[in-house]
Formats: structure tokens, C-alpha cells, sequence
């Protein structure tokens, strides 16, 4: 015999069951499960926050407190010594602007380079299209350490050894980011082309005059990821400069590794706070372009 309460959960399916308020057992499973997301955050932040929390925590302590055990994880007594060590040891703005100019140059490059090439690949109708993208996006599966003798032999040929050029020009190319701007531009209407085309627009100044200006949003992304990524490179700068006028910021730090010979952790962890706060700066400015350039076209 079926009871009243039986036929009204028949009547509903697993899941608006589960949207059924009320019962002190569905309460216990949305606490759990409420309980079990939290746990999972948190867990999350102090795996991504707590190294970086630590490096900062060492770098303030005096290089005797470095390897005091058991570790103190906040300085009451705060040491700004080891950031003059830091001073001392390198020469810091050299090392800044070099990242600066090389990373700031690399970005930019990926971004025109990117649009332009997203453009074509989503917009240009030509023989080979679907051939040629498909090589680019190969090209993404091969390591930079299978490359590097080829581009070390041809910079070498430009007569641009151990330059900053020599950083710049080859990573200008981005099969990533020409793979992205063209997603991005395929969700823009072919619609604006042909208006364009009937007005007499050339290709060229439909890019520029109408396409641009709404990929914005893409391109800022693939600037903020080149810039983060090559700001903290250390394989290309490493194998294709030679003098310390030329090294990148990621070098220069590798000077400081004798510090660990005396016990002075902090100094080397010194220069590595010092190193992020560019990096930081340009994440902080640039968060909201890549919200917005991430969630484009997501409410459509």
C-alpha cells in the first residue's frame, strides 16, 4: 500500500528532490557539502599563497634567523637588511630595466602579431588556411629546448649575439596567442567584414577600423600572460646572452645563490620578492582586462 508521503517524492525526479527544502537530512548534506568546498578553497589558497608567504616571511628575518628551527612563519622583529644586501650584490635597476624593455617589447609584438595573424585565420579566405593553422598549433608541442640551437644559429647569422634582441625578436611569434585572437575573432560577426566590403573597406582597414578596436579585450590577454611568462623566463636569456649588461632579472638573481654557501637564505629570497613586485604591479593593473577578456562572449 502506497502512503501520501511516497507518492509525493515519486512525483518529483532525484534532482528536484534534492532542491526540496526543508528536511533536517537535506540541511545535513548542503552543510557537508558547503563544508567540503570551503575545506577544498582553503586548501587551495595555502597551497598557492603559503610558499609565497614564506619566501616573504624569510626575506625579513636576519640571515642568522634564516635557518632557525623551528621557523618563526611571521617576523615579529622585521629585518630590512637582506634587501640592502640585495643592493649591494647586484645592480637591480639594470637587471629591472632589462626585464622591463625585453618583456614590455615582447608583449606588445605578441599582440599585434597575434591579432594579425587571428585575423587572418578566422577572416581571410586563402589556399592552405586550415594547412598552415593546423602546422602553427603543432608548433605548440615542441619544447623551447628542441629549438634553441636553430635560433641560437640564426641570431648568430643576423650578427645579434648576446643582444637583447636576441631575446626579443624570436619570441615575438606566439602560436598560442595567434590561436587564441583567432577563437576570439570567430565569435565576433562576419556580419561587420561585409558591411565593411560594401562600403569599400580593404581588408587592412577592416582590421584596423573595426576588428581592433572590439578585440581589445582579447589582445590584453595575451599581453599580460607574455609579459608574466617572460618576465620570470631563465632558458633563453641563459643560452643567448653572454654579458651581465645584457642579463634579464631571473640572471641576475642566480649571483645570489652564494649567499646560501653562508647561511643567508633571506638575501636570496630577498631578491626574489624584489623580483615579483613588477610582475604583481602589472597583474594587479591588468586584472580587469583579463576578467573582462576571459567572460567575453560567455553571456551570449
Amino acid at each position: 500500500m502506497t502512503t501520501t508521503t511516497d507518492h509525493g517524492l515519486a512525483g518529483h525526479s532525484p534532482r528536484l528532490s534534492e532542491g526540496l527544502p526543508a528536511t533536517p537530512a537535506n540541511r545535513r548534506r548542503f552543510n557537508w557539502a558547503f563544508i567540503i568546498r570551503i575545506a577544498l578553497l582553503v586548501i587551495a589558497a595555502a597551497l598557492t599563497l603559503g610558499p609565497v608567504l614564506w619566501t616573504l616571511s624569510t626575506s625579513l628575518r636576519s640571515p642568522s634567523e634564516s635557518f632557525k628551527l623551528p621557523p618563526s612563519f611571521i617576523p615579529w622583529n622585521p629585518d630590512f637588511t637582506s634587501y640592502g644586501e640585495v643592493f649591494q650584490q647586484l645592480n637591480i635597476f639594470l637587471l629591472v630595466l632589462n626585464s622591463a624593455l625585453v618583456t614590455g617589447l615582447i608583449a606588445v609584438g605578441q599582440m599585434v602579431s597575434a591579432a594579425l595573424a587571428g585575423y587572418a585565420f578566422a577572416h581571410l579566405k586563402f589556399r592552405g588556411r586550415g594547412a598552415l593553422f593546423s602546422i602553427v598549433l603543432a608548433t605548440m608541442m615542441v619544447p623551447v629546448q628542441v629549438t634553441i640551437v636553430p635560433v641560437f644559429m640564426l641570431i648568430r647569422g643576423m650578427g645579434l649575439s648576446d643582444t637583447l634582441l636576441a631575446l626579443i625578436l624570436p619570441a615575438i611569434p606566439t602560436a598560442f596567442g595567434t590561436f587564441l585572437m583567432r577563437q576570439y575573432f570567430m565569435g565576433l560577426p562576419a556580419e561587420l567584414a561585409e558591411a565593411a566590403s560594401i562600403d569599400g573597406a580593404s581588408p587592412w582597414r577592416t582590421f584596423r577600423s573595426v576588428y581592433a578596436p572590439l578585440a581589445m579585450p582579447g589582445m590584453a590577454i595575451v599581453g599580460i600572460l607574455a609579459f608574466n611568462f617572460h618576465w620570470n623566463e631563465f632558458f633563453r636569456p641563459l643560452i643567448l646572452t653572454i654579458s651581465e649588461q645584457n642579463f634579464t632579472l631571473p640572471l641576475g638573481l642566480v649571483s645570489l645563490q652564494g649567499n646560501l654557501g653562508t647561511g643567508s637564505i633571506s638575501v636570496v629570497l630577498a631578491g626574489v620578492v624584489l623580483s615579483m613586485i613588477p610582475a604583481l604591479v602589472v597583474f594587479m593593473f591588468g586584472q580587469r582586462a583579463l576578467q573582462d577578456g576571459l567572460t567575453a562572449g560567455t553571456g551570449k
